[in-house]
Formats: C-alpha cells, sequence, structure tokens
C-alpha cells in the first residue's frame, strides 16, 4: 500500500449550500476579493503555494466550471477525522470573475495577465 497524494492545479468546492457537504467543503455565498475563506477536501493534497490558482465549482467526478475566481492558498495541513484523511485550509481571493466572462483568466495553473 502506498501514499495516495493528489496534486490539484485549482481548488475545486461544492456550491454554496450543497446538501450533505459541510461549509467548508463548499464556495462562499458571496466570494469577494481581498477576503480569506477557509476549505476542506477529502484526501491528501497538494496545493501550489507560490502563485494564483483558480477557483472553480465542481459537481463531483472531474465537471469542474470555468474560473470563479483568482486565489491564493495561504495554508493547508492534512489532518485524520473519523479515519478519513482531509486537507484543510485558507485561501485569499485576488480576483472576481463574473460567470459570463468567456475570457481566459488562466492557462493550466498560470495566470493570463
Amino acid at each position: 500500500m502506498g501514499i495516495q497524494i493528489e496534486f490539484n492545479p485549482d481548488l475545486a468546492l461544492r456550491k454554496f449550500g450543497t446538501k450533505g457537504r459541510l461549509e467548508d467543503e463548499c464556495l462562499p455565498k458571496n466570494i469577494e476579493a481581498g477576503k480569506f475563506y477557509d476549505f476542506l477536501k477529502e484526501g491528501q493534497r497538494n496545493y501550489w503555494f507560490f502563485g494564483e490558482i483558480p477557483l472553480v465549482e465542481t459537481k463531483g467526478n472531474g465537471e469542474l466550471s470555468r474560473p470563479l475566481a483568482s486565489i491564493t492558498i495561504q495554508r493547508a495541513i492534512h489532518l485524520l477525522k473519523n479515519g478519513k484523511m482531509y486537507t484543510k485550509g485558507i485561501y485569499k481571493v485576488n480576483e472576481v470573475y463574473d460567470i459570463d466572462d468567456k475570457t481566459i483568466h488562466f492557462e493550466g495553473i498560470n495566470k493570463i495577465i
């Protein structure tokens, strides 16, 4: 048995208020630039700390939205909760994007300025 680690090029959270999900597993009700938010993801995940990454909405099974915001991960820790591995952390919102905006803001993890 090996150590299962996932490397994530984005932070993918569920829609605000998703039934059966904790608040930190979901997007904030109102995403605001300059604010800090907590997140919680199941599994041992690694995120890029030295630059901005996209914040996206996930419906599960790899189904992701276009970037909703540009964020910077401030802190991430791994912990065991009820026998399951989780990654918990804090991210800062740098810029929020209009959902109807078709502008490309990221190419992979590289933010386009």
